[in-house]
This record gives structure tokens, sequence and C-alpha cells, in this order.
């Protein structure tokens, strides 16, 4: 048995503790966001479990798949080939670097010469017939000599693209009842581009990691639903119109529906992983089978490579297992009459138009674990214009600049302690939940502004059952 199945098995061990199904904790009314899949844990380790009914037989291929999403990859030629191939212009060497904990990234601190778990999206304009034909097909126009993303690193022999540098300027909102919160709104420019100017009109788009729970639930929401949810919202016509993002399905060589990324850019978890295995961390595969380097990166050609593809088809079914099966952890405190009073007002200001509960997966054969759960993520899985505010000005595919998808709310509360901080939108500028709903505009304008007119107690309460979640 070789190093990688051993060290898998001695991952495993621990998880078999740590696990909670059912449908209702009737002891103490904590509700599982994610059905059977739910596990009861806290702390760190609190996004890190497998699917509590994931049976026994198949939390070794989950353990394997952890391996490959949390040790680092390196460089070409290594003893390790199985993780070699590394860059050769990169994000980070290993995807728990980003998505750390399995939770969420941040933007860089002060004094950071890197941001390893922010990345920076680029494109330029579809201005030509034949560019708008090929955001059909891609989403977006790559800048020409910097690509789709820059890269911060790079390996030895080669420069990094560039360096992300994060800036600020603030503005004050006054609640209704005199206190005053101070947001943070994030200037991007990049420093010491290595291989010449960018377009004049390139569009960037700061993005921190997002966190790894659920995911396959979400993928697992029939798309009828998800759908059903746009034509519900036109009919209730009270100025919510999300809409589904179409975009390339790689695998099945057609348009699909949109599911995962901030802009629901991406249709598939398997298609998500293996975008980023090839853009964060330089590594190819059957699906993206060159290395994200333009022609104007001449050097990435002279440079060694790990075979064909660095990253093998049973790698990515592994890491596409681990990922469609991280546990969401029980909500807490719902019997607080606080938390309660929050929960009725998170529904009367008009939070859930958007953030949909009660939602019921598919019966999926290859999945069972994740069939037929009724799950609370808290998302409709639509794109909505949140507003100048918040906007980024880059399209994909049916995504414009102010458009973005409803992120899942459930394990909000446990950010802090999985990791660290509580940032949190896009581009993490809200340093806090009340940050992030005040920088709500356009669609959720009128649900912000309820908030602002919030008494202090109703408010509190609001926070409060958004920590419980």
């Amino acid at each position: 048995m070789n190093s990688v199945m051993l060290g898998a098995i001695a991952l495993l061990l621990p998880l078999s503790f740590s696990v909670f199904s059912a449908d209702v904790d009737t002891v103490s009314m904590n509700i599982p966001s994610g059905g059977k899949t739910s596990v009861k844990k806290e702390g760190q380790n609190a996004f890190s479990l497998p699917a509590a009914n994931l049976p026994m037989s198949k939390r070794l291929d989950f353990s394997v798949g952890n391996s490959f999403f949390r040790n680092p990859w390196v460089q070409a030629p290594a003893s390790t080939d199985a993780r070699d191939g590394l860059g050769p212009l990169f994000n980070t060497n290993g995807c728990q670097n980003c998505h750390i904990k399995d939770g969420r990234g941040h933007a860089p601190r002060e004094g950071d010469t890197n941001a390893v778990s922010m990345l920076v999206r680029l494109s330029i304009p579809a201005l030509t017939p034949e560019q708008k034909k090929r955001v059909i097909l891609e989403g977006v126009i790559p800048e020409p000599i910097y690509g789709g993303q820059l890269q911060d690193f790079s390996l030895s022999g080669a420069k990094p693209e560039g360096q992300i540098h994060i800036s600020y300027t603030t503005q004050t909102i006054t609640l209704s009842d005199g206190d005053v919160v101070t947001l943070r709104k994030p200037k991007l420019t990049i420093r010491e581009l290595a291989y010449g100017d960018m377009s004049e009109n390139v569009l960037m788009s700061a993005r921190i990691a997002p966190p790894m729970i659920g995911l396959g639930l979400l993928e697992s929401i029939p798309e009828s639903t998800i759908l059903g949810f746009s034509e519900q919202q036109k009919q209730d016509n009270n100025g919510i119109s999300g809409k589904a993002n179409r975009v390339w399905d790689a695998e099945a060589n057609e348009l699909a529906l949109g599911r995962f990324g901030w802009k629901a850019g991406q249709p598939t978890l398997m298609q998500q992983n293996t975008a980023a295995f090839n853009g964060d961390l330089g590594l190819t595969s059957n699906m993206f089978p060159k290395d994200d380097c333009t022609q104007a990166q001449t050097i990435c050609e002279k440079l060694p490579h790990g075979g064909t593809p660095e990253v093998s088809d049973k790698i990515l079914n592994f890491v596409e297992f681990y990922s469609q099966h991280l546990a969401v952890p029980i909500r807490r405190n719902t019997k607080d009459p606080q938390v309660i009073q929050g929960q009725r007002l998170f529904k009367e200001i008009g939070c859930e138009s958007c953030h949909k509960t009660n939602i019921k997966t598919a019966k999926i054969e290859d999945r069972p674990a994740l069939s037929n759960q009724l799950i609370h993520p808290y998302t409709d899985m639509l794109l909505h214009d949140m507003g100048q505010g918040l906007s980024d000005n880059r399209p994909e595919f049916l995504a414009d600049g102010q458009e973005w998808r409803t992120p899942p709310l459930w394990g909000l509360g446990y950010t802090q302690e999985v990791n660290g901080h509580t940032e949190m939108l896009h581009d993490g500028r809200a340093r806090n939940v009340l940050e992030a709903v005040l920088w709500h505009g356009g669609e959720a304008q009128q649900a912000r502004d309820n908030v602002v007119q919030l008494s202090t107690q109703d408010r509190n309460a609001l926070l409060a059952f958004l920590d419980s979640l």
C-alpha cells in the first residue's frame, strides 16, 4: 500500500467519531442545514468532516481526495510524481492554502508580499463580433499578455506575473439608532508586471476563496428548482429578479446552468476543481490540457512539466468526491429567543427572497448520501444585480459587472472559529456580517435600507440569527 493511501487511512480514523446524523437534534433542537449529511462539530475543523451519512466504505475515497486537496504540489521532476508539475506560473501550491481549513479566504494583510487566498481575474471587453462569439464559450476575453487570471508566484527560472496590492478608502453609514459603521472599499493595483504592460482597457476583479462546505448538495439541487426561483421572483414583482447564468460545460460540450464561483461561472464541481488546478496551481488535465500561459510568456515552454496530463482523471475523481461530501455543520442556538426573533426579521425584511431555505436535492444514483436531502443553504443560486457599490464592471458569460450569485449562508457563524476572521463578500471588503449587509444595493437595496432602520434590539437579533447559521 503506497504512502498516500496510508496517510489517507490515518486521516480517516478520527473522522468517524465526530459525525452527527438526524433530521433534527431533538435534545438541543439544532437544525442540520445539510440534512442527514450534517455534522455536529465546532472549532477549526468544523468545515473539514465528511457527510455524516457517508458510508464507512466511502470514507477512504474522501480521505484520499482530502490528501490531494490539502498537501502541496511540487515542481517537476520530483520523486513524488503523483504531485509534481506545479506551475510554471501559479497562485499557490495547494488548494488548502486558499480554502483555509476548507473555509473562507481573506484579502491581503498590510505587509503581505502575496495574496495567498485571493486571486485577480483579468479580461478585456468583447468588442468585435469574433470576441462576442468567443464569450459564449469562454465567458470572458482573457487579457492578451496575462490571460484570465494573474499568477503572483512562479517556478525558479520564471518570474511571477505581478504582485497584487490592495488599499482602501472608507465611507460611513449612520444607522437609525445613531450607531456609525465605517465601510471600506478596496482599490486594486498590480505592481511589478513582469511580461509587459496590460491592455489599457483591462477589467480586473479581486476574488477571495469561498467556503467548501455543502458544495455537493448545491450541485444536487434540480435545475428546475433553481429556474423555478427565478420564475417565482418575476411573478412576485417586488424588485427581485434573479437570473440563471448559462456557461460552457467542457465535459458535456454544451451550455449548462452555472452553479459555482462568485458569478456562477462554472457548471459542475469537476470543472470548478479542474479549472482551479489549471489556473491556481498551473497543472494540466484532460479537461484543461495546456498551461495557463499566453504566447507572450515564452518562458513557460522552457520549464519542465509533470507529464501529460499532470493531474490524472483518477486524482480528479478523488478530489471531486471530497469536495462533494464536505459536510455543513448544524445550526446552533436555535431555541434562543433572540435568534428566533432574528429569523422572523430576516424574512420580514426581505432577505429570504434571495437567500432561500427548505430546498430538496434530487435523487442521484451515484451520490446517495446527497440524494433527497432537505437542506437550508440560504441561496437561490441565481445572479442578482447588487448595485454599483459592489460592481467589478467585469462580465462573465451572462453575468454583467453588477451581478453576483447569491452566496450560501450556511456555516456563516462558524467563520471566526474556522478561519480566524469574518471577512465577507467577493473581495473580502466587509469585515463582518453587518458591513456585508450594508454593501447590498440594486435588487437588495430595500432589504439593506430596512436593516438600517432597525432598532438596536432588532438589529442585534438579526445578527444573532445569522450567527446561528
